[in-house]
């Protein structure tokens, strides 16, 4: 048996001694075995020493009764009720009755609530011993109260000695090896229900990973594309009247930004659909290497950006590219829709243990639009940024405008074996 499996098994074996310890519900299954042993008591009265048979005298109704009063109580207290039908059966035969198996009867039903009510309580190999010392003690006096002492013992007197003496102890290892099975098949269905309910956690968690990032995408997919569409339609017609070839440049990159959003909005909102991999490869995560096409995006909605590069670039993973990019795109939407300024820059500085990913302008514009609730753009670039390791911080320049800074830590340089 396994540990764990075991010790599941002991904490079951603790409630089916809890469980045991109740009364019956209904009073009619107790009466029923109570008058059961009541008339086993008195066939076995029946029985004389010499062999023959007569009518129950009083002395049988009277070990009867003394053996079969506290059966009712013996799931209360079950050693109380051993004790009391062990000391009726041993009556019978000073009083002149033959100490026959079916006097022992009682005392089989006591040993049998005794054994199937003991739990692993603190002191568990204690308290199994005591179960076993009490239910041989049983035993014994029915072996010692049994023996009869004529000048030659018949081998029919021996086995009804044996027979008495077997019936309490083979009671009681029934009664604990039906205790042992019942809770060993409670505990696997324990660990059955706890394992289904740590799955379905476990699924449900998953599953709010998962919306989270999809929803993080989505936002950061529609926060730029529209922003750049609105630049581009403000623009267009900024300059319908007066430079209608200007308008028309900009109603074609209205038209082409727009598409392109459909298009990375229809392939994120698939991945709901999916209950599987797809079959067709997906398009690569965007990262740093789409940054020139992002700046590019981003002049044709009259937003003059400039990248510096400080350091030796090297390649990313793609969670921490994407990251990186994400914090980027984010950070000159937020310029484009609030700075109120026509440029901003990006620097990348890179160092040996970390990437410090910084964009800001010098705008004079204010982050809360009246009217309109404030977004999450900030929450979702903090978010990727502890994602990664990192962390990430958001305020006003002291010279004005607003800058984001975010500090990425980077894997270990792979160092190559030189022959």
């Amino acid at each position: 048996m396994l540990p764990d499996a075991a010790t599941d098994v002991d904490t079951a074996l603790t409630r089916a001694a809890a469980g045991a310890a109740r009364p019956v519900g209904r009073w009619w299954p107790e009466a029923a075995l109570t008058a059961s042993a009541f008339a086993f008591c008195l066939l076995g009265g029946v029985l004389r020493t010499d062999g023959g048979v007569s009518a129950p005298p009083a002395a049988a109704y009277l070990v009867a009764v003394v053996c079969c009063v506290v059966l009712p109580a013996r799931h209360r207290a079950p050693s109380a009720a051993l004790a009391m039908t062990t000391v009726g059966a041993m009556l019978a035969q000073p009083l002149g009755l033959l100490l026959s198996p079916l006097t022992a009867v009682p005392a089989a039903m006591a040993a049998y609530a005794l054994a199937g009510a003991a739990g692993p309580l603190p002191g568990t190999a204690r308290t199994e011993w005591r179960v076993a010392g009490a239910v041989s003690l049983s035993a014994s006096g029915l072996l010692a109260a049994s023996v009869v002492t004529p000048d030659d013992l018949s081998w029919q007197d021996a086995s009804r000695v044996v027979v008495v003496a077997a019936v309490p102890l083979v009671a009681g290892i029934l009664g604990h090896s039906v205790r042992t099975r019942r809770a060993y098949l409670q505990a696997w269905a324990d660990r059955a229900r706890q394992a289904e309910q740590s799955r379905d956690s476990e699924a449900r968690q998953r599953v709010a990973e998962e919306r989270l990032r999809i929803a993080r995408e989505l936002h950061d997919l529609v926060a730029h594309q529209i922003t750049l569409a609105n630049a581009q339609a403000t623009v267009a017609a900024h300059l319908l009247d007066t430079r209608p070839e200007q308008a028309r440049k900009s109603l074609g990159e209205l038209v082409e930004t727009t598409r392109h959003a459909l298009d990375e909005m229809r392939a994120t909102v698939g991945l709901l659909r999916q209950s599987g991999d797809a079959d067709t490869p997906a398009e690569p995560a965007p990262g740093l290497s789409g940054l020139p096409a992002l700046v590019e995006s981003f002049h044709r909605a009259a937003l003059e950006v400039s990248v510096q590069v400080e350091g030796a670039a090297r390649p990313l993973p793609p969670v921490l590219d994407l990251a990186a990019y994400r914090i980027v795109q984010e950070s000159l939407t937020n310029v484009a829709k609030h700075a109120g300024t026509g440029s901003a820059w990006v620097r990348l500085s890179w160092e040996p243990g970390h990437l410090t990913v910084a964009v800001a302008d010098d705008g004079a514009g204010t982050r809360a639009v009246p009217g309109i609730p404030p977004g999450h753009g900030l929450i979702g670039m903090r978010e990727r940024a502890v994602a990664v390791g990192g962390q990430l911080t958001a305020g006003r320049r002291p010279g004005g405008g607003f800058l984001v800074s975010a500090r990425l830590p980077l894997p270990a340089a792979r160092t190559e074996d030189r022959s």
